[in-house]
């Protein structure tokens, strides 16, 4: 019997050895490696590659055209092969304190970093990413501090006739007590589902360190598909998705903003919510930032702040035709003075002044200006990406349900 404990002993730790270099992959490369003075090195194993790059946001942008206008895109780095066959890249200084994403692209095929396992998909692509501490990124952090808690539920939309998949977010200590919250309604964009803010937006941990530092109120964040062709982000629905931008295989029988009652009826009969204008909130970045114009003027009497990312309050500003853009924007402009009449404690528009959307924006407060529409204007630098969104919203949370 000892001899078979024995036995059985040794081949537990044979095993176990096995088992870390499959894991492992033998010896282990430090990538992406933060230094102290947040200069970042980025390291790959692969001897037999003739070339390495590494693209990601931390470098110099692109400029790329496409049918909606020009926009930034990540730059490229080579890596050079030292004499191990590690292919290494260092950046020039250091990197500003924010969350990066990116990919190595080994002789004209991209990839993943196989040394950081701290990954996130985006749309369609999954990117890894790492973040630089000690300023605007340590909001993006799991601190230490209480923390709410993530749920994926599925509410009912008798718009769209299905069930569909919902993010909702409720703050520190929602379950331990009997309190009721205000309601923030966050929307993504058109590349986006339920997942990105809680994903690439790092909400749960931005409103965890904001409440922490009694900068925001304890409140619910409510995070819904903004796409009426699909019921739920790719692979969590049981009809076919096929992941590409606002696409599914299903068209969609109503629109999001004849669908949002659906949307406010679930999170009111199922969370202690204060059901009044002044405990609601919506916000989103561009599509989602349309949607948020659109919504609140469509429910004037619904929401007491509202919140334009990125994207034309005023979306007809996007129509190309000039005959259907003035008709669409007058449409719109009446809904606006229905909605000034009714009264709001915040309109909060924000873009980045390299934006493709940025001229549009511009346009859409004209008219508002017109009209004598009450709003606040943020500009940022940068264009069309999730640093500003991230941004915005760490300034406009601590800003709601005054």
């Amino acid at each position: 019997m000892r001899n078979i404990s024995t036995f059985l002993i040794g081949l537990f730790i044979c095993a176990s050895g096995y088992a870390q270099q499959a894991l492992w992959g033998g010896e282990a490369i430090v990538s992406p490696d933060i230094h102290d003075d947040n200069s970042v090195t980025f390291r790959l194993n692969a001897p037999q590659a003739e070339k390495v790059e590494v693209t990601g946001d931390f470098l110099p942008t692109q400029k790329m055209q496409t049918p909606m206008g020009e926009y930034d895109a990540p730059g490229t780095a080579a890596l050079v092969k030292n004499e191990n066959g590690i292919w290494e890249f260092t950046t020039s200084g250091p990197l500003a304190s924010e969350l990066y994403s990116y990919t190595f692209i080994v002789d004209g095929l991209r990839t993943l970093d196989p040394a950081n396992v701290f990954m996130i998909r985006d749309v369609a692509t999954v990117t890894s990413v790492f973040i630089v501490g000690g300023g605007q990124a340590d909001f993006y952090k799991v601190n230490n501090v209480p923390h709410g808690t993530v749920a994926r539920r599925w509410y009912d939309s008798p718009a769209l006739k299905e069930q569909r998949r919902i993010t909702i977010y409720t703050p520190p200590g929602y379950e331990s007590n009997e309190d009721t919250y205000p309601v923030f309604y966050l929307l993504h964009g058109s590349g986006g589902d339920e997942e990105a803010w809680i994903a690439l937006g790092r909400t749960a941990q931005i409103m965890d360190n904001l409440i922490a530092q009694g900068k925001a109120k304890p409140m619910i964040v409510v995070m819904p598909n903004g796409h009426t062709q699909n019921a739920s982000a790719p692979g969590e629905s049981s009809r076919d998705y096929r992941p590409a931008m606002g696409g599914g295989p299903r068209e969609a029988v109503a629109s999001m903003e004849d669908s949002f009652g659906d949307i406010l009826k679930f999170v009111e009969s199922n969370y202690r919510v204060k059901k009044d204008k002044a405990n609601r909130a919506v916000a989103g970045l561009s599509m989602g930032g349309m949607h948020s114009a659109a919504i609140s003027a469509q429910y004037p009497e619904t929401f007491d702040y509202i919140g334009v990312f990125s994207a034309p309050p005023i979306a007809s500003m996007m129509v190309r035709n000039e005959d259907d853009r003035a008709k669409y924007a007058d449409e719109f402009v009446k809904k606006l003075k229905v909605q000034q009449e009714n009264g709001f404690k915040l309109y909060w528009i924000a873009c980045g002044n390299t934006d493709f959307l940025y001229q549009g924006v511009l346009d859409s407060m004209k008219k508002m200006d017109e009209i004598g529409f009450d709003y606040t204007y943020k500009e940022s630098e940068g264009g069309h990406i999730w640093r500003n969104w991230r941004i915005y919203l760490t300034e406009f949370a601590p800003m709601l349900f005054k």
